[in-house]
């Protein structure tokens, strides 16, 4: 590194650590790309944050360009923590050079915004399908499918059978059979692992929170909590509330 690059990096940093600026917090992005990585597009949507959120760097001083860069970075980690997760190299590098090349061809910040979301969704979903294949019948990938969607609402097996035109005795035997789950410990499970990130990342009471993920009470709630998580919520939100 020549004598101007290094002084330039040192002026940089220095003009950060006088402005107290912080990067992003660490532990969120993780469980931003871990959460992609499991294909649960609801627990995405709590960690998702827009390109260049406060904390990000400035790489460029245009805008547009700078969101690029930004949308780049971005697109190169998530192809790589999918590939580490079961995605082959092919399809997750050619799904990142697609949406790479569709930014560099938008001439606005909302288009190089909304391409980023389609490129998450898009890896989203492809994990998702990953981890389902060789994995589960395609029944309990759609049961599953369909819990995933109704988890703020109060999810029957009957109604799920239903939905999947079999017998709610054949899902019930079913699930437990592929999953090791019963069908209701799957539902609270998820539920519970939803709930663990609004407790770190948003502002909902405990008793907010049961009811959006409609548990039959506050103290319900507390008891399944504590039976997934080995505490309660309120200990939980102590020991791992995101205060940034």
């Amino acid at each position: 590194m020549n004598d101007n690059n290094e002084n330039s990096m040192t002026s940089h940093l220095f003009t950060h650590r006088e402005e107290e600026f912080q990067y992003a917090p660490f532990d969120r992005e993780m469980s931003f790309y871990e959460s992609i990585c499991s294909g649960n597009m609801e627990l995405v949507k709590i960690y998702f944050q827009p390109l260049f959120c406060e904390g990000c760097g400035t790489l460029s001083k245009d805008p547009l360009q700078n969101l690029k860069y930004h949308f780049t970075i971005s697109t190169a980690l998530i192809a790589r923590y999918c590939v580490n997760s079961g995605m082959t190299p092919e399809e997750s590098y050619s799904l990142s050079d697609i949406y790479i090349m569709k930014s560099d061809e938008a001439i606005t910040e909302d288009e190089i915004r909304s391409i980023h979301y389609k490129m998450i969704e898009n890896y989203t979903r492809q994990m998702k399908r990953i981890r389902s294949e060789n994995v589960y019948s395609k029944r309990i990938v759609l049961a599953m499918d369909y819990i995933s969607k109704h988890l703020h609402s109060r999810i029957k097996i009957k109604e799920t059978a239903e939905y999947l035109k079999i017998s709610p005795a054949y899902l019930s035997r079913a699930f437990k059979s592929e999953t090791g789950m019963t069908f209701t410990e799957y539902i609270n499970r998820k539920k519970i692992e939803e709930a663990a990130g609004l407790l770190q990342y948003s502002q909902y009471t405990d008793l907010e929170i049961s009811n959006l993920f409609c548990f039959s009470s506050q103290s319900y709630f507390i008891k399944i909590f504590r039976k997934y998580m080995g505490m309660t919520p309120s200990e939980y939100k102590k020991n791992y509330r995101f205060s940034g």
